[in-house]
């Protein structure tokens, strides 16, 4: 600097307050052109404060931004960050030993904090007018400090990583310069919150405020870790100021950006909560309340709620502009929610954390959702067919479903219109009915089902609110959106609860048949008559192998409770229980759901059809090719019996006579080579095991003996447990003595076999018929010969004294049940696909372009060694039952029958013609 400029600056320093009031309009021009042409930060720095605390008080609002700010602002801005540059190519070498470096750095941050100080002044200036403070006149002032706050607060923010253990060195200085630049930015909002801008204001106006919002977006990002109190009051001023000029900026704001960073600063707070949370719970300190640890989690959870209110607010102003965003708000919501239980990813916190938590987060979702559902795009990406979900986030996904079925009843005619009716027309973008969406849904939540989740339930007169599972919560969901559905989406429901019936998850269909019960009785008598024909129409239909036909006949079986009498007679007319065609109808049909008369009627029907069917298949030499009609009347007898009051004593002499003769027409010989006779020895068991006491002695052990026929090779699991059930009725029946060599071997030979079997769902099986049959029998004799094998007798005696295996922890639950979700995922696949009717197409393509017939399918069986061991284990256990039976006549001193040593050596023989054949291959 010049001579001269020295001169005049040290002169100025000395005049009065009076004497700069006097020489401002001479002396002004010249400090701001020295101002911009000194070279060193110090020359800078001197006439920066000389201006700003000596001319600046006298400079009029009209002439601050013309004469001053717009002259000396740029050049303090530059000169900040080329302090900030030095800085930052310095301090590598920055060590307690380098006392010169130190000294230069710290006077380099001393010097900063001057010229913050410096903009405070032209702040506190501004503030001082009490009238006609607009942007124009202070144009420059707020672009160049938020720069330099933006400046400051990253480098606060970096100090740890910038200074690299060396922190110490300066740390005073940097509280010092983030207290100043704290400081500056509360004077400047405020100055900035005294400014309006009308419909009048010029686009440089508005273009200015919607860079002073984006530049405090900015702001925010940087200083979200620094200090609570500063960063949440940021926030509120950037929201303030959108929505105050919400007209006029609206256009250029970068809404985007905004909802982002709010979605950002949401979960990282929740994120922090639920990290402090688990800390709390660690050390112990939950019930400490005045704890520094829970001080800041309940600082931490109240900004939890102060973003996610914001968020929610700001949605609501500028929801048309945030079309764009709408996947990005369905996974924020997915995100916070997999953060809280029922999900199964969520931690375990302490009930009280995890309360205040809840209402800080989970409360304003409720909000959230209700601003987003009029936005179609948002609809389409929640409602997408094939939308794609990570297994954490399959259950909230759920459950943001069934709350907006809850809200939709508050919406207008067009948004219900959206979520309910799914996409009309082939251009529209591809969208579920929301009824749709749900089934799907709760489809895919198979390991929350089978833990199972629990969510809060409904306080219903008084009581106090219990836990529900998640089929509870949704079914009662579900059924209050049909009470108050308006009567043009009933169509949409009923399609939607029909495509959930049909498809192959069980848990799923039985949903639908609890809300289709539920819509049927809420409605009128004439709508469930429509439905239960309609249902018997499909049931009828069904083929007999196929799945939809369970659970269709489940939904029949409990709709017929519903009917009034003169409908259950209106369905009767239209399904004759006399006609071979309806028998699959009334096999799923309970008499008990019918009216007395109405009972009587159907009963006397069933019995006439089948003495009718039955006689002409005797009439006709008992041919296999009739079994089938055989098979289709004796399952509508079966749910007669099964759905009478009191079957045995009601039985008439007629049902019993045709089950008896149909058990000495079954050839054991047969059942193997013949599956269907399979299907009628199924249904001659459970009809059995329904009226035993009216059963002879002969007939029973006519079917124990095509029993051992069938257990001893590989045979369909639904026979076996149709055979477990009626061993299991055995065990209030006598044999008289005479009967009893035959009997007791068989039925301990067969609960030996069945308790051996290596699946763990027909051992359950067998362990609770066996442990009904012994609790209930007098043939004790039965039990210890039925456990001569020790393993056995082992898994017995634990059932029995209820002796638990090792539990398998939480985490190894999970894992198994997420293996076993893919297992059944893959299965109902096969099903639908088989049942889509490719296959069946495809073949007979096949069967008419090719001239030679395609090869037989192979049967699927098991090892020759599996099948070696089944016989040898049978064979074993009715040798051991044989020897146990002699030994105990032995003692009674009543000899074995004569022909006893004959039969065993027969056996003998056959062993010796089975080892030469052994030998010889």
């Amino acid at each position: 600097m010049s001579q001269t400029n020295t001169s005049l600056l040290e002169e100025v320093v000395q005049w009065s307050q009076e004497t700069c009031r006097q020489e401002l309009k001479s002396v002004l021009p010249k400090l701001t052109s020295l101002h911009y042409e000194a070279s060193t930060w110090n020359d800078c720095l001197r006439i920066l404060k000389i201006i700003t605390e000596m001319f600046l008080p006298h400079i009029g609002l009209s002439e601050l931004e013309e004469e001053c700010f717009s002259k000396i602002l740029p050049k303090a801005v530059a000169m900040f960050d080329n302090m900030m540059k030095e800085i930052m190519n310095q301090v590598g070498e920055l060590s307690s030993q380098n006392t010169e470096l130190c000294t230069f750095l710290r006077n380099i941050l001393q010097a900063m904090v001057q010229l913050i100080d410096a903009l405070s002044v032209c702040v506190r200036h501004v503030g001082s007018f009490e009238e006609g403070l607009c942007l124009d006149a202070i144009r420059s002032l707020p672009t160049c400090i938020l720069k330099v706050l933006r400046e400051t607060f990253q480098h606060c923010k970096d100090s740890e990583i910038v200074y690299c253990g060396r922190l110490s060195l300066v740390a005073d200085l940097l509280q010092g310069l983030f207290k100043e630049a704290y400081s500056l930015q509360k004077s400047l909002l405020e100055i900035l919150d005294r400014i309006s801008l009308d419909s009048s204001a010029s686009d440089e106006e508005v273009s200015d405020i919607v860079a002073v919002i984006h530049s405090l977006l900015d702001i925010c990002s940087i200083i979200s870790n620094l200090d609570i109190a500063l960063h949440a009051n940021t926030w509120k001023f950037l929201i303030k100021q959108s929505l105050k000029y919400q007209s006029l900026v609206e256009e250029q704001l970068h809404h985007g950006d905004i909802v982002n960073s709010l979605s950002d600063n949401l979960l990282a707070s929740l994120h922090s909560c639920v990290e402090m949370a688990e800390h709390i719970k660690l050390t112990g300190l939950q019930e400490t309340v005045q704890s520094p640890e829970y001080k800041l989690f309940q600082k931490t959870a109240k900004m939890c709620r102060f973003f996610a209110n914001t968020l929610v607010h700001y949605i609501k102003e500028f929801k048309y502009f945030l079309t764009k965003k709408s996947s990005c708000f369905h996974q924020l919501y997915l995100q916070i929610f997999s953060k809280f239980p029922p999900s199964l990813c969520a931690p375990t916190l302490p009930t009280a954390l995890a309360g205040e938590l809840s209402a800080s987060v989970l409360v304003p979702m409720d909000a959230f959702l209700l601003q987003l559902l009029p936005l179609r795009p948002f609809a389409e990406v929640v409602l997408q067919p094939d939308v794609w979900l990570s297994s954490e986030h399959e259950l909230p996904h759920f459950l943001m479903l069934v709350n907006i079925l809850g809200q939709l009843l508050s919406q207008p005619e067009e948004v219900m219109e959206l979520w309910y009716s799914g996409s009309q027309f082939p251009e529209d973008t591809p969208r579920l009915p929301l009824y749709h969406a749900i089934f799907i849904s709760f489809r895919r939540c198979y390991t929350e089902r089978k833990v199972p989740v629990r969510l809060p339930g409904v306080m219903l007169k008084g009581q106090a609110q219990a836990e529900v599972t998640l089929h509870q919560h949704i079914c009662v969901q579900l059924c209050a959106s049909v009470a108050v559905l308006p009567p043009v989406y009933f169509p949409v429901l009923e399609r939607c609860l029909m495509d959930a019936v049909l498809q192959a998850d069980t848990p799923t269909a039985l949903l639908a048949v609890d809300v289709w019960c539920f819509t049927a009785r809420y409605g009128t008598a004439e709508l469930c008559l429509h439905h239960v024909l309609l249902i018997a129409q499909l049931v009828k239909a069904c083929n007999s192998e196929c799945y939809q036909l369970l659970h269709l006949g489940l939904l029949l079986r409990r709709m017929v409770f519903l009917m009034t009498p003169s409908h259950q007679l209106e369905l009767v007319a239209e399904f004759s229980p006399s006609k071979v065609e309806n028998l699959p109808v009334w096999h799923h049909v309970l008499l008990r759901a019918l009216s007395q008369d109405v009972r009587l009627r159907v009963e006397s029907e069933i019995i006439a059809l089948m003495q009718r069917v039955f006689m002409a298949w005797e009439d006709g030499g008992h041919k296999l090719g009739q079994v089938d009609k055989v098979n289709a009347a004796l399952g509508s007898l079966l749910s007669l019996l099964r759905g009478h009051p009191s079957p045995e004593e009601q039985c008439s002499l007629s049902v019993v006579r045709m089950i008896t003769q149909l058990w000495s027409r079954m050839n054991p010989s047969q059942l193997q080579t013949h599956l269907v006779l399979q299907d009628t020895l199924k249904l001659l068991l459970s009809a059995t095991t329904v009226i035993v006491k009216n059963i002879r002695p002969e007939a029973i052990s006519q079917a124990l003996l095509c029993l051992e026929a069938v257990v001893s090779q590989k045979c369909p699991d639904y026979l076996l447990l149709a055979a477990l059930g009626f061993l299991s009725s055995l065990g209030k029946t006598f044999f008289p003595e005479d009967c009893q060599s035959q009997v007791l071997p068989r039925l301990s030979g067969l609960f030996g076999v069945l308790l051996a079997d290596k699946s763990w769902l027909l051992h359950q099986h067998a362990l609770e018929a066996f442990s009904y049959f012994a609790g209930n029998t007098n043939h004790e004799e039965v039990i210890s010969q039925s456990l001569c094998v020790e393993e056995t007798k082992t898994k017995v005696i634990n059932y029995l004294s209820k002796t638990l295996k090792v539990l398998e922890d939480v985490e190894s639950r999970l894992k198994r049940l997420k293996l076993e979700k893919v297992v059944i995922e893959q299965h109902n696949k096969k099903l639908e696909s088989k049942e889509s009717g490719s296959d069946k197409q495809a073949a007979e393509t096949e069967a008419i372009t090719d001239p030679e017939p395609s090869p037989k399918r192979a049967r699927q069986e098991t090892s020759a060694e599996e099948e070696y061991d089944r016989h040898i284990q049978t064979a074993q256990n009715s040798l051991k039952a044989l020897h146990a039976l002699v030994e105990s006549k032995a003692n009674m001193t009543a000899p074995p029958p004569s022909w006893l040593k004959v039969k065993l050596q027969q056996l003998m023989t056959l062993i010796r013609e089975i080892t030469s054949v052994r030998h010889t291959t």
